[in-house]
């Protein structure tokens, strides 16, 4: 740390403070920063001393975070408790290093449902879930008196806009600051927030950039693009790719280029001499950063991500190649942004990209105090750039051939094409709504009813009050309020059948709903399928020798699948099976009829396949996907592989932080989704054994927490 820390101008006795000293203090510290503050930033440190709710929305490098900083400095004057939330990991780890800087590392904790550290510190980092199931179980009478909501744009998420608006209903007495650099209109969310808190919210907005940004629409092959623009001095570019692969590549085929000198190489040596690629893809990582490339994605472990914007902080990298992750908000400092394409694939079809999407990732570009503007260049479609390189030609040929000959079509499938006029609408269109996506599962009705068993001993209570609660202050308009209101019941019900909620008798000679006494301590349910895992459990028999491996495979089939994975034991299944039938003279129509039938392993599937149809028929609010066998934990602890074995099998080095993620999901759910009734000693071993693996994979996150708390301490 070489500028100035917060943590000096913390008073020596918290809470004998008032806010005019404290903003003092703060407005001393952003002096020997050496700039002066934003009137956006200004306004939102007033409203925050005033302990008002502010929502920032304002663009990207506009100091967003300098005014997070305050509220949590602001929290560590007055004794009190304050939580920074984001929706990836990545993100709350950066914060989180960031906050350790500031503020010391034993004031800071982390919170992201794989890792925990220094849990009980007043300011934790973690990621909106966390915060989310911590609210539900115990609402009010959570310790939180500030939250940081980063990238509240996610409120509008089909999937986890939930755990956004989850605190604003249920923690009234808590301070909140939203941030996006995307909102759109807030006066709808704000007027619920005050009501549900009885205080103002602050609406704080800004059009204004520090560092304009410049746009460029290019017809020229993506690497003669890459190469010019690092020869104009407009690096470190940032290329945005929507899959893991396409970033690969890219790295891979910008290696022939020389975007570095060897002066600077060898700068970019030195700085990785002491770190550890110890993986199979560490090599690869080791061998793309020597050229001054970086690659970001969720692909990869933390730890690569990590030193990737570490080295970009130090201006050590000319371009990195990443996928749209960094929109949403990773501190890599970027001169130039390039969209390698306007459309992706959504989840459910390929579609162009939305305005937010747009504007979150290309305000990555210029960095305030390096750069005097910023580039947002786009690329053509690639057959239209080969198109009018072959038109070009035609035109200088003496032969004169027409230009109909020329023309090359569009990839067949999966295609949605994109000109200038795409990229000049998603520059000047404004964000899209924020839209409610509030949804209730198993595992928030579940928590509601353990918020009000908590609330018994404060006094008289009613069964689902705080269901009631949460519904009738959700922000679905009233006819979606009554039937969430119905789905609760039913879920009630669902859970009581699973055993997992049993009907007590009450002091007014009725009964009350109460969680199972035998379940442990942090039992959740936070898998859309986690009833289903609870019901089907049941079916196994404990003396099988093989127990402990089916509710391991039951535990599997209701995770999202890794893709990658499953494709690659698809394709190891199908070489082997090939060159069986083939050894057999088996005819070629009749080999490749049999090939078509492998897919992965997919144990369990006669059971798992119709006692799910059987749950839908009950649960018709279940995910249409349903449950998908699969044998991937299984087959690292069944074979006893390491996690390196495991990634060599498949060839999956480029994919190392899709297997780790996997396997910490799986590890959550076995040790805290299936209760303790179900777990034999065997179980219990699994359980060991996926720690241990885990733990020694990747501590980057603890590892370097501890570094900086010894450094305090030297």
């Amino acid at each position: 740390m070489t500028g100035p820390r917060l943590a000096d101008r913390l008073p020596e006795t918290p809470g004998a403070i008032s806010p005019d000293d404290i903003l003092a203090r703060f407005l001393d510290w952003v002096v020997g920063l050496g700039f002066d503050l934003f009137p956006a930033q200004e306004e939102a440190l007033s409203a925050l001393m005033a302990r008002r709710h502010v929502v920032v929305d304002t663009p990207t490098g506009s100091g967003k975070s300098l005014v997070a900083m305050a509220l949590l400095f602001k929290a560590l004057c007055e004794g009190r408790t304050a939580f920074y939330t984001a929706p990836v990991k990545a993100l709350a780890s950066e914060q989180f290093f960031r906050m350790c800087d500031n503020f010391g590392a034993e004031r800071v904790g982390m919170l992201t449902g794989d890792a925990t550290i220094n849990p009980d510190a007043p300011i934790i980092c973690c990621t909106a879930e966390v915060l989310a199931n911590m609210a539900l179980r115990r609402g009010a009478a959570l310790p939180v008196d500030y939250v940081v909501m980063d990238e509240f744009h996610f409120y509008a998420d089909p999937e986890r806009g939930v755990a956004w608006q989850v605190p604003l209903i249920t923690l009234p007495g808590t301070t909140f600051l939203l941030m996006s650099a995307t909102l759109g209109n807030m006066a709808p969310i704000s007027e619920k927030l005050e009501r549900a808190t009885a205080r103002p919210v602050a609406l704080i907005s800004s059009r204004v950039r520090p560092v304009p940004l410049e746009y460029e629409y290019r017809e020229t092959r993506l690497g003669v693009t890459i190469d010019e623009l690092v020869g104009d001095g407009r690096a470190p570019v940032y290329v945005v790719n929507f899959t893991q692969r396409d970033c690969a590549r890219l790295a891979q085929s910008l290696t022939s280029l020389r975007l570095c000198t060897r002066s600077e190489r060898k700068t970019i040596f030195e700085a990785v001499s002491d770190f550890r690629f110890d993986t199979a893809y560490g090599r690869q990582v080791r061998r793309f950063l020597s050229f001054g490339i970086g690659i970001h994605h969720a692909g990869l472990l933390p730890k690569y991500r990590l030193l990737v914007e570490q080295l970009a902080q130090l201006g050590l990298l000319k371009v990195i190649a990443g996928t749209d992750t960094l929109g949403v908000g990773v501190n890599v400092p970027i001169r130039t942004v390039l969209f390698s394409q306007l459309s992706k694939y959504d989840g459910r079809e390929v579609a162009i990209l939305k305005v937010r999407d747009f504007q979150q990732i290309a305000g990555r570009a210029g960095r305030k105090g390096f750069d005097e503007r910023g580039w947002v260049v786009c690329q053509a479609p690639e057959h239209e750039i080969d198109n009018r390189r072959r038109l070009e030609k035609a035109q200088a040929s003496t032969r004169g051939r027409s230009r109909r000959q020329f023309r090359k079509r569009p990839p067949p499938r999966g295609f949605v094409p994109w000109d200038e006029s795409t990229f000049r609408r998603l520059i000047h269109s404004p964000p899209e709504t924020l839209e409610s996506r509030f949804r209730l599962g198993h595992g928030m009705v579940f928590d509601l009813i353990m918020a009000d068993e908590a609330a018994r001993n404060d006094g008289p209570h009613r069964n689902f009050r705080s269901i009631r609660r949460l519904v009738a202050a959700c922000h679905e308009p009233s006819a979606r309020k009554r039937r969430l209101i119905g789905q609760s019941a039913e879920l009630v019900r669902s859970l009581h059948r699973a055993g997992i909620v049993r009907m007590a008798p009450s002091r007014d000679n009725g009964y009350r709903v109460e969680a199972d006494r035998n379940l442990q301590i942090e039992f959740s349910m936070h898998q859309d399928l986690s009833l289903y895992l609870i019901s089907t459990l049941e079916l196994l028999d404990p003396g099988d020798p093989d127990y402990h491996l089916d509710l391991l495979s039951l535990v599997e089939a209701i995770l999202e699948n890794p893709e990658i994975v499953l494709r690659q034991q698809a394709r190891k299944l199908r070489g082997e099976l090939a060159a069986r039938l083939k050894a057999r003279r088996v005819p070629f129509e009749e080999r490749m009829e049999r090939l078509r039938d492998v897919t992965h392993p997919r144990p369990l599937a006669d059971l798992i396949e119709p006692t799910f149809e059987e749950f839908r028929r009950s649960h018709p609010w279940v995910p249409g996907v349903g449950v998908q066998p699969k044998r991937v934990g299984r087959e690292v602890y069944e074979d006893g592989l390491s996690f390196d074995e495991f990634i060599g099998r498949y060839g999956l080095e480029r994919s190392e932080g899709v297997v780790l993620r996997y396997l910490s999901r799986l590890f959550k759910v076995l040790s805290r989704g299936v209760p303790d009734r179900f777990k034999t000693e065997a179980v219990f071993d699994q359980l060991r054994y996926f720690h241990a693996l885990l733990i020694g994979v990747d501590r980057s996150l603890l590892s370097e927490w501890e570094r900086l708390w010894s450094l305090q301490d030297d």
